[in-house]
């Protein structure tokens, strides 16, 4: 059994607001939730305006499986998500 967790550093330009934050975020953590079928979380910088943390969990038979699907996501997320920018992205195993 694998465990893998993706941490994502998120930067999010023009945001003045704690609502309006959320209202940015909601989107991306449902499409995440949705299409890759992870459990998501914003879990630091709550109450940082332009700043988040947000965590992508998975569960697999399959260690190489699991990180191959959250570096896919890492990639999506930069690549796809206009409205955040990523600053970092961890993948750990356990």
């Amino acid at each position: 059994m694998s465990i893998g967790v993706l941490i994502l550093n998120l930067m999010i330009p023009g945001c003045s607001s704690l609502k309006e934050k959320r209202g940015r975020l909601r989107p991306l953590i449902t499409k995440l939730r949705k299409d890759f079928n992870l459990s998501v979380a914003e879990i630091d910088d709550l109450d940082i305006w332009q700043s988040s943390v947000v965590a992508c969990a998975m569960v697999s038979n399959d260690a190489r499986q699991t990180r191959k699907v959250l570096q896919k996501v890492a990639d999506w997320v930069e690549v796809t998500w206009r409205d955040v920018d990523v600053v970092d992205d961890q993948i750990e195993l356990f």
